[in-house]
């Protein structure tokens, strides 16, 4: 109720217009929660981590630098609540093809290398998060080799 009331209230103060706010089962909100956690697993955040996120979610997404933010700030918050990797996969499994699914695995992996290494903490998550997106270990170790080749060659 109190929910209901306080949206409409931000409804009628915007106009009618939605404000950005993404909805919690929504499927960017998961992926994005995944590249936060694999971001975060190794206990720090750098800053070249945080703008690759950032850029990654943009472009990606297609969203402005105001919503790219307001996105990780909800799967922040959504990756600290959750208990297990599953509350996102089982988002994304019915919202991606196998291409979209593969996509969110480069992307951690993208993530991984931002601060020039990947932990052993960043590559057992990605194995889990890979198997319960159904992308096989073959599959995962191409796309790793490639953000790997890209990063070297500077493209990344």
């Amino acid at each position: 109720m109190l929910h209901s009331l306080r949206s409409f209230f931000t409804d009628l103060s915007s106009g009618g217009k939605p404000v950005g706010r993404f909805a919690d089962d929504n499927y960017r909100v998961a992926a994005a929660a995944l590249l936060v956690h694999a971001a975060t697993i190794d206990g720090k955040f750098s800053e070249d981590e945080r703008a690759r996120l950032h850029a990654m979610l943009k472009a990606h997404f297609d969203l402005e630098d105001t919503a790219a933010d307001e996105l990780i700030a909800q799967a922040s918050k959504a990756e600290r609540e959750s208990i297990d990797l599953y509350h996102f996969t089982r988002v994304l499994l019915p919202a991606l093809d196998e291409g979209g699914r593969c996509r969110i695995v480069e992307m951690l992996w993208e993530i991984a290398y931002a601060d020039g290494k990947v932990s052993d903490f960043e590559d057992n998550l990605i194995w889990r998060v890979a198997d319960l997106l159904g992308i096989s270990s073959a599959e995962r170790i191409a796309l790793r080799e490639r953000v790997a080749a890209a990063r070297q060659a500077g493209g990344a």
